[in-house]
């Protein structure tokens, strides 16, 4: 198991063993920043988020900005020589809530901080409602080439069900501001499974996607997470809880309807219209790189060492205002955590897993699950590939090969 420090014994400097920074710069290098602000909760996420009201006038979007300058200052120190960010990635919460000039901002932080190498991919995830055509101009002008929106549905109802503030059509019409203002790449979000749903509700989701032109799109089955207002409405017996059935009949449909368009699945949950189109900030992760999460929350892996930020924005920004480190806790991962990681992500992967990452027992479990119809058999290139029944079943056919 991994070695977990807890946070009274997190370095106030952040620093990390040599074994970290052995290598740095060989593997895929990223940093990933967190806006947590959302103008609303919705009913089903439990992402670190706050809403104005849930916050004081110590905790404001130019503060959180103070103390991301801050901790990204102190990433280039920790990292010493810090490779140049090969992909950038601005989640939340919300980050259309800062405007454009504000994620502007948010890129010139990391700049200073990294730079960024030729090519580098840049990605804002956006609320629909939160934007604009000057909105995306003014970010495609700052150097952002990636939008990923938040459609989820084009059923009003069950957007409601999800406490979802845009608007059906809103989407499609986000899309295409995004690709006026320049942009290539642009994503949409989609959730299935919400309780409520039919097939004609879905489809209507999966043909609003192809009306939009995106060249990714993202599709998550409904996870009721312990804690939200959704998972206290299942519990209360006004919702029913999704149905592993009829999330694997509408996995399917989406796979159909998406290749049909020229979208290919390459993850398990998403899909791409080429290699280009493929999110490279996530492949990072799937593929064992290296990032830096700053801000409050955020999650960051090293060489085998990972480590979060404590998840409030006013003690995220005290710490750095007092030139400490903002992590809650770090991990040093073993030789069998990397294995189990690397084995559990990149067989989520179209390219699928080696087979030579696998001892023994796993190679032979392999062929089993071949045999089972779970991986391909063909084994190209000895690499595992998930089928179309494995994909559903991707959980279960890690267990077996690491077992």
């Amino acid at each position: 198991m991994s070695a977990l420090l807890p946070e009274t014994t997190t370095p106030v400097d952040s620093v990390l063993p040599a074994s970290a920074l052995d290598g740095l710069g060989t593997r895929p290098f990223g940093v990933y920043v967190h806006v947590p602000f959302c103008a609303t909760r919705c009913g089903y996420c439990d992402f670190n988020t706050y809403t104005a009201g849930e916050l004081d006038s110590s905790s404001s979007p130019q503060s959180w900005l103070e103390g991301l300058r801050r901790e990204l200052d102190l990433a280039a120190r920790v990292l010493g020589s810090p490779p140049a960010a090969e992909t950038v990635f601005v989640g939340g919460g919300t980050p259309s809530l800062l405007g454009a000039d504000g994620l502007s901002s948010v890129l010139d932080a990391v700049r200073d901080a990294f730079g960024l190498a030729p090519g580098a991919e840049v990605t804002t995830e956006s609320n629909p409602e939160s934007t604009s055509p000057e909105f995306f101009a003014g970010i495609r002008e700052a150097g952002f080439t990636r939008i990923s929106l938040g459609m989820q549905s084009a059923a009003q109802h069950v957007l409601k069900i999800l406490d979802r503030v845009h608007t059906p059509g809103r989407p499609v019409a986000a899309a295409a501001e995004a690709r006026a203002a320049g942009f290539d790449h642009v994503n949409l979000d989609v959730i299935y499974g919400t309780p409520g749903e039919r097939v004609e509700d879905l489809r209507a989701s999966l043909d609003a996607v192809l009306e939009a032109g995106v060249d990714h799109v993202s599709a998550y089955a409904l996870i009721v997470e312990e804690g939200t207002a959704l998972a206290r409405r299942v519990r209360r017996g006004e919702l029913p809880a999704p149905d592993d059935d009829v999330l694997a009949a509408d996995y399917e449909l989406i796979d159909e309807v998406l290749a049909s368009a020229g979208l290919s699945w390459y993850e398990v949950s998403n899909w791409a219209s080429s290699e280009e189109a493929r999110c490279r900030h996530n492949l990072g992760y799937w593929r064992g790189g290296d990032w830096w999460g700053a801000g409050p929350g955020a999650h960051s892996h090293v060489g085998g060492v990972r480590w979060w930020n404590v998840k409030h924005p006013a003690r995220y920004a005290s710490l750095l205002a007092a030139g400490d480190s903002p992590a809650g806790g770090r991990e040093v991962l073993t030789e069998q955590d990397q294995h189990l990681e690397r084995v559990m992500l990149e067989l989520r992967l179209s390219d699928g897993l080696p087979l030579d990452a696998l001892d023994a027992d796993g190679a032979r479990e392999a062929h089993a699950a071949a045999a089972d119809g779970l991986l391909e058999p063909s084994f190209v290139d000895n690499r595992a590939v998930l089928t179309d029944r494995g994909r559903l079943l991707a959980d279960g056919v890690v267990r077996r090969l690491t077992l």
